[in-house]
């Protein structure tokens, strides 16, 4: 157990506080042995893999499609929901030029104009024999762009995500997809992301799947995500509620927001009583978790100013008629369309909307407030898409905000978030998930982390 920081002595009643009860949270007083108690906000458990309801319509917060790579994991969520969790082979396209081309962009070129073509195969093959002519011995060495650090092979590993997505797609690639999706969904350029994050999510076609794609012959589905699994009924939260009932050895409260976490005493305050821990699990957003530590060192003050992040609105629009397209969920790099993304939950499951209806949850890329020309703008360009059949088919159009959706990896992360975790984990707190950990990653990865870390505490108090 662990001991008061003051006193070395053993106080009565201490256990694991977790803060947050999303799927990490959930996960975590799944495998936790130890006594634990949860504080969660909200009203319900489930974080963002929770389902809203609206007049028969259902709407996960934004795409929640499960891929699941951990046995273990699959053996718990068949044990969990048995025959209730459905394979779904991915229809994922790009909307782009006026028309629908598949996922990935960059290994899937056929469909658009003749010249988008052209450009982008160009520039595939010079960022090819740019790659090779600097990976020969026979290069000529210079001095390294600002950022970049040489790789083994002796060229420069890409100083930013702009840098990454020119080395391994091209100048027309990047210029017709990368570079414009993703200032979209980050809100900043991506010369100012670093491109550690992006290597599982990322696909690398090599040149001969690039060209392969160009004229119509393309490989299989690339990616992570090539299929998901997705509840009969009930959106994703069915998923989470299942996973909830695998809770036991503690207790969860809702409506419960801590006010301060008193590190140097291991306590939690939450609505004015004290809680002792012995290890404290923050899944709550990394900058919420320190806001509630008072006094903390200048450094760690300091790097905590660096932390970075982008707000999310996004449109749950019920709609009347099924959509002309089949895909479940579209990338749209353009400028000129007000959203990045949109998701078709009823084309992946027909009763997450009434009969003959459809769900649809449109990722918006402005984050200021909805307006209505961007929701007209919007309805326009779903017509376009294929996700209305036509523009009077909307029904309604609810306006939602994740604050903490997308963390920014620009130059001042890894060191920030290194020496903010050192500095917590001395402290006997464990920050994990994605927004705890201030990353980038997927539903499974939130239930692995709470895993490893139940492991971990529950090892130290052995």
């Amino acid at each position: 157990m662990t001991t008061d920081a003051d006193t070395g002595a053993r106080r009565p009643g201490e256990r694991v506080v977790i803060l947050g009860g999303g799927l990490t949270g959930i996960s975590t007083a799944v495998h936790l042995r130890a006594p634990w108690v949860l504080f969660e906000r909200d009203e319900r458990l489930g974080g963002h893999a929770r389902t809203d309801q609206r007049e028969g319509y259902r709407f996960d917060k934004t795409g929640h499609w499960l891929h699941l790579r951990d046995p273990a994991v699959k053996q718990m969520v068949d044990e969990l929901l048995p025959g209730q969790m459905v394979p779904i082979a991915r229809r994922a396209r790009i909307f782009s030029h006026g028309v629908l081309t598949r996922y990935p962009f960059q290994a899937n070129l056929h469909g658009l104009p003749p010249e988008v073509i052209k450009e982008c195969l160009l520039g595939v093959i010079e960022a090819k024999v740019a790659a090779a002519s600097a990976m020969s011995p026979s290069a000529t060495p210079g001095a390294a762009p600002s950022g970049a650090v040489a790789s083994a092979g002796g060229a420069e590993e890409p100083g930013n995500f702009e840098e990454y997505c020119l080395r391994h797609f091209g100048a027309g690639i990047s210029k017709h997809f990368m570079i414009p999706y993703n200032e979209k969904i980050w809100g900043v350029h991506p010369r100012e992301i670093t491109a550690a994050w992006c290597s599982r999510f990322v696909p690398l076609p090599n040149l001969e799947q690039v060209i392969a794609g160009a004229v119509g012959a393309g490989p299989p589905e690339m990616g992570y995500n090539q299929s998901f699994l997705y509840p009969k009924a009930g959106g994703i939260e069915t998923f989470t509620r299942a996973l909830q009932t695998r809770m036991a050895g503690g207790q969860a409260h809702t409506r419960a927001n801590p006010d301060t976490v008193d590190w140097r005493r291991r306590e939690v305050v939450v609505g004015g009583e004290r809680i002792p821990y012995r290890a404290l699990v923050a899944t709550i957003p990394l900058p919420e978790l320190l806001k509630r530590m008072p006094d903390l060192p200048v450094e760690i003050e300091a790097e905590a100013a660096r932390l970075r992040c982008t707000t999310l609105r996004y449109l749950n629009i019920g709609a009347r008629g099924k959509p002309r397209s089949d895909w479940h969920w579209i990338y749209v790099p353009e400028k000129r369309y007000p959203f990045y993304r949109v998701n078709v939950f009823s084309t992946a499951m027909p009763n997450m909307a009434p009969e003959g209806c459809s769900s649809i949850c449109v990722e918006m890329a402005d984050r200021g407030p909805v307006t209505e020309t961007s929701i007209r703008d919007t309805t326009a360009a779903l017509v376009a898409a294929g996700a209305l059949g036509k523009a009077e088919d909307l029904v309604f159009a609810d306006e939602k905000q994740i604050e903490y959706a997308y963390v920014v990896f620009d130059q001042h992360y890894y060191q920030a978030t290194r020496t903010i975790f050192t500095f917590l984990e001395s402290k006997g707190i464990f920050p994990r998930g994605r927004y705890g950990a201030w990353t980038y990653n997927a539903m499974e990865d939130c239930v692995l982390a709470g895993r490893e870390v139940a492991a971990l505490i529950d090892r130290a108090a052995a």
